[in-house]
C-alpha cells in the first residue's frame, strides 16, 4: 500500500499469473486445511470473542475487488469481522500481507453487508489454532480503495510499474522471482 507495503508490481503480476499460486505447496495445503476447518467448524461460535452468528466461505464483490472469506463474524455489538484460516505458525507478528487481505475483506464486508466492521481475527493452523486479533480502522479501508484503483489504472494502461524502492518489502513478495528489479 502506498507508503507502507505496497509495490506497483505485486498488483501487475497478482491479475496476470494466477496460476503460480496454484502450484505452490503452502497455497495448496493451506486451502487443503481451510477446507477441513470449514467442515469440522460448521456449527462452532466464538463466543469468547462475542460472535453471535458466522458465514462460511463467502464470496463478496465490488466494483473493484472480489473475495472468498473463510468466515464472516457476526459481532454482540452489531458489527462484523472477517476471519481468516492461515496455514502458517504464528511468530508474535502479523505480516502486512495479511493485515493487508483483512482490510480488503473488511472492506468487502461493509459493502455487502451494511454493517461495520473494526477488527479481524487471522488463525494460525500451525500453532495451535492460534486465534490473533487486528485492529481495523476506516484509514485502512480507504487506503485498500485507492490501491484498488492505481492497480486497475495499471491494467487500463497495460504498463509495467516501477518496483518499489523499499528493497526488503521484495523479500517475502509472491512475485519476486519473475520480477525484474
Amino acid at each position: 500500500m502506498p507508503g507502507k507495503a505496497f509495490c506497483q508490481r505485486h498488483g501487475f503480476f497478482l491479475f496476470r499469473s494466477q496460476v503460480l499460486e496454484a502450484k505452490n505447496y503452502k497455497v495448496v495445503r493451506g486451502r487443503e486445511v481451510h477446507d477441513e476447518k470449514l467442515e469440522r467448524n460448521k456449527d462452532y461460535l466464538r463466543r469468547k470473542i462475542g460472535v453471535q452468528q458466522k458465514y462460511l466461505d463467502q464470496y463478496l464483490t465490488n466494483d473493484l475487488i472480489r473475495g472468498k472469506i473463510d468466515e464472516v463474524l457476526l459481532l454482540q455489538d452489531g458489527s462484523m469481522a472477517p476471519l481468516d484460516y492461515k496455514f502458517a505458525q504464528y511468530n508474535e507478528k502479523i505480516y502486512e500481507t495479511y493485515r493487508t487481505q483483512l482490510y480488503c475483506y473488511a472492506w468487502l464486508i461493509e459493502q455487502n453487508f451494511g454493517k461495520p466492521v473494526n477488527k479481524g481475527f487471522l488463525v494460525y493452523t500451525r500453532s495451535q489454532n492460534k486465534l490473533v486479533e487486528v485492529p481495523i480502522l476506516e484509514s485502512d479501508k480507504r487506503e485498500v480503495e485507492t490501491c484498488a484503483k492505481q492497480i486497475y489504472e495499471i491494467i487500463d494502461k497495460n504498463y509495467f510499474p516501477k518496483a518499489t524502492k523499499y528493497r526488503k518489502r521484495c523479500l517475502d513478495c509472491t512475485y519476486r522471482n519473475i520480477c525484474v528489479q
